[in-house]
């Protein structure tokens, strides 16, 4: 019950301890994380903390919350919580903090940080050591499920990435006929569509048949702006932030009129969304039936395929050697920058048989899908543990 709580402080219940410093050319080939105030930063051989744990960061990023679920070296930017089972649930106090927006409390000096004797004042409400439990397992349980989320979705977006990479990059089922040998992994019909040799053009070695082509002769890119006379009442808005790697963290929404004056990318079914502003940080989404009142920065360049299917578009975009050389071809100081043109001057192979782009997308459309389902469930997930997270910590909601 709420009544059975107590009042006590930070410092009493869960005391901030010190990393200790670990440069990285003391770092010894190991599989014990290495965490700072940005999260795990490396590996060693030993641990600083040899049970389970919270990294809090102290100085860079102010606040900042990792959850370690096996023994860890908290490095000197961060404090650290260990496990002390029989004082306090772990995860329920990994959950509390996040409730104390420590990331507010960055002292005076000439050098930010957390101080430590402020957070350890603050005040706090703590149940029963059962409660506890039984608070972190309702949140646990969402984030155990965003978390497996996210990892199918590394696994489902690696496998597509892979296929890319086989047929229109490496020309595996090409180099097999070739060889006389049979395509791992294809059908006879899908194995058929693929020409059995070579030829030579002015810088590479192509299947017959295939052409280079512009990413440009395959799209549009940014074809739909918003306008004035858009029918619009609110907007949903992205920003680049926002996006890593396939993931929106948030969506905003706005009353038609008060949206920031660079939310005018509108996006259709299909889309490939790449940010310009520093490009191999990997700040791309795939759209997929979006609201029609959905719209992204113009720091974003949309990318909407109209002579190939939006899954090829979307992993030609998004191989790791694409983000490299429009990290090398970004400009312009502080935020450097590529212009829309430089992504639509990326040269692809392209095959001259359409329906071998139709095998590709039968197989990785569906696993694009897939993915942006589990996003989407996640973000729901998030939403309910972000609502749940504030009435539980404060005991308003009961689950005992």
């Amino acid at each position: 019950m709420a009544g059975e709580w107590k009042e006590t402080t930070v410092g009493e219940f869960s005391p901030f301890s010190y990393g200790k410093n670990l440069p990285a050319e003391k770092r010894k080939q190991g599989r014990i994380p290495v965490v700072s105030s940005a999260g795990i930063s490396g590996a060693h051989d030993e641990a600083l903390v040899e049970s389970k744990g919270i990294v809090i960061g102290r100085k860079g990023t102010v606040g900042s919350l990792t959850y370690c679920d096996r023994p860890f070296w908290p490095i000197d930017t961060a404090f650290f919580i260990a496990d002390e089972p029989e004082r306090r649930d772990l995860r329920f106090t990994f959950y509390l903090l996040h409730t104390l927006n420590l990331s507010d409390m960055n002292s005076d000096s000439a050098v930010p940080g957390l101080n430590r004797a402020n957070a350890h004042a603050r005040k706090v409400r703590i149940p029963p050591i059962a409660e506890q439990k039984a608070i972190a397992a309702v949140l646990g349980a969402l984030d155990d499920k965003i978390e497996l989320n996210r990892r199918m979705n590394a696994t489902l977006e690696a496998m597509a990435r892979a296929l890319f990479q086989s047929w229109f990059v490496d020309f595996d089922p090409v180099r097999a006929k070739l060889d006389g040998r049979q395509p791992i992994g294809l059908d006879e019909t899908t194995a058929a569509i693929f020409p059995e040799h070579f030829a030579h053009t002015e810088h590479d070695m192509l299947p017959i048949g295939w052409r280079r082509a512009a990413i440009e002769e395959v799209c549009a890119i940014n074809a739909w702006t918003l306008g004035k006379s858009d029918d619009l009442e609110i907007l949903e808005y992205v920003e680049i932030s926002e996006v890593s790697r396939g993931n929106i963290a948030n969506i905003v929404t706005f009353p038609r009129g008060e949206e920031p004056s660079r939310a005018r990318r509108r996006l259709r079914h299909g889309d490939t969304v790449l940010s310009t502003v520093r490009p191999d940080r990997g700040s791309y989404f795939l759209s997929l039936t979006p609201p029609v009142n959905r719209v992204a920065s113009t720091g974003f360049a949309v990318l909407t395929p109209t002579k190939v299917p939006w899954s090829f578009l979307h992993a030609a975009l998004t191989q790791p050697d694409v983000s490299d050389h429009l990290g090398q071809m970004a400009d312009g100081g502080a935020y450097p920058a590529v212009r829309p043109e430089i992504i639509g001057a990326i040269r692809v192979a392209l095959p001259n048989e359409p329906k071998l782009l139709d095998a590709f997308h039968c197989i990785c459309g569906r696993i694009f899908e897939q993915a942006e389902a589990n996003r989407t469930q996640s973000r729901t997930l998030a939403n309910l543990r972000d609502t749940l997270l504030p009435k539980l910590l404060s005991g308003e909601l009961s689950v005992i």
